[in-house]
C-alpha cells in the first residue's frame, strides 16, 4: 500500500499536478477570478495560467466565455457548459478549487434549503473543494448539514468594518471564531487579509487565532487601515504578507492562497505575477 501511494505521488509530481503542494507543504498558489472580473471565466483561467497560478477560485456571477457572453457561471450552468468549463481548465492546466457565491441561495428564506442544496450539488459536479460566502447565523445549521452530506467545505468570508453598518461584525476575529465553535471541521474561514488590514486588525495575529480553522486565503496587501484602501503588490503595504505566509507555513496550512485584487490597475497582470512569485519564494 505504501509503495502504491508513493507511486501515485511520483506520477502526480511528474505531471506537474499540485506543484505548489510539493514545494509548499500543502499550500496551493493561484488567483481569485475576481481579480479579472472585467473578463470572462475562461479568460480568467488563461490569465491565472499566464501569471503562474496552479489553482483558481471562481465567483458565481462572472460571464462564462467570449463565445458564451450571455451565460453566467453559477449553479444554473447547463451540463454542456459545465463540460466546456472543465475542458478549459484541463487545457490550461489550472484546477478550480473554490467559488464565492455571494449568498444568493439564502436571499429567499422560503427557498433557502433548495437553493443551498443546488449550490452544493453544483460544487460537487465542478469538483470544488469548497464554497466561500457569508451565510447569516440562522443559516449555519443548514450549511453544516450540507457540508456533512457533500463533503464540500464552507469557507466563511470576512469583509471590512463598515462604520455606516455597526451591526456588521464579520470583521471581528473573536466574533468570527465564535461562529465556528463546535462546528464541523470542514467549516472554517476564507481569510481575507486585506479586509483585516482595512479594519485595523493585525492579519498575522488573526492567522494565529484561527489556527486549524483557515481553509483558504484571499491574500491582499493594502496601503492603509481604511475601508476602501487600495490594493498594492505584496510587500508594499501594511499587511505584513511575509509574516502571514510564514505563520501559515508554520501551522502546516493545507489549502489555497488566492491572489486577489479588488482595484484594477494598468499593471494588473504584472502585479499578480509579482504576488504569485512572492508567495512561491516563501513557501519553498
Amino acid at each position: 500500500m505504501k509503495a502504491m501511494r508513493r507511486a501515485v505521488v511520483a506520477v502526480a509530481l511528474a505531471a506537474g499536478v499540485r506543484a505548489g503542494t510539493a514545494a509548499g507543504e500543502g499550500i496551493e498558489v493561484g488567483v481569485a477570478a475576481y481579480s479579472f472580473r472585467h473578463l470572462t471565466a475562461f479568460e480568467a483561467i488563461e490569465k491565472t495560467k499566464e501569471c503562474g497560478g496552479e489553482v483558481i477560485e471562481f465567483f458565481l456571477w462572472q460571464k462564462l466565455s467570449p463565445a458564451h457572453s450571455n451565460v453566467v457561471l453559477n449553479a444554473d450552468l447547463s451540463g454542456a457548459h459545465l463540460a466546456a468549463l472543465k475542458a478549459k481548465l484541463e487545457a490550461c492546466g489550472v484546477r478550480a478549487v473554490n467559488a464565492y457565491f455571494n449568498n444568493t441561495p439564502f436571499q429567499d428564506p422560503a427557498g433557502a434549503e433548495a437553493g443551498a442544496r443546488k449550490l452544493f450539488a453544483f460544487a460537487k459536479k465542478l469538483g470544488l473543494r469548497g464554497l466561500t460566502g457569508e451565510p447569516a447565523v440562522e443559516h449555519l445549521d443548514l450549511v453544516e448539514r450540507l457540508v456533512k452530506e457533500t463533503g464540500v467545505q464552507l469557507c466563511f468570508h470576512n469583509h471590512p468594518r463598515n462604520p455606516a453598518k455597526p451591526e456588521y461584525r464579520n470583521w471581528e476575529p473573536a466574533y468570527l471564531l465564535s461562529l465556528m465553535e463546535k462546528r464541523d471541521p470542514r467549516m472554517g474561514f476564507s481569510l481575507d487579509t486585506g479586509h483585516l488590514s482595512r479594519s485595523g486588525v493585525d492579519p498575522v495575529e488573526t492567522v494565529r487565532l484561527f489556527k486549524g480553522r483557515i481553509l483558504s486565503v484571499h491574500l491582499k496587501d493594502v496601503t492603509e487601515a481604511t475601508p476602501k484602501s487600495g490594493d498594492v503588490p505584496y510587500g508594499q503595504g501594511i499587511g505584513n504578507i511575509a509574516g502571514v505566509i510564514a505563520e501559515l507555513k508554520k501551522q502546516g496550512f493545507r489549502g489555497h492562497i488566492a491572489v486577489e485584487y479588488e482595484h484594477t490597475t494598468d499593471r494588473l497582470l504584472d502585479d499578480v505575477k509579482h504576488c504569485i512569485g512572492f508567495i512561491r519564494e516563501r513557501i519553498r
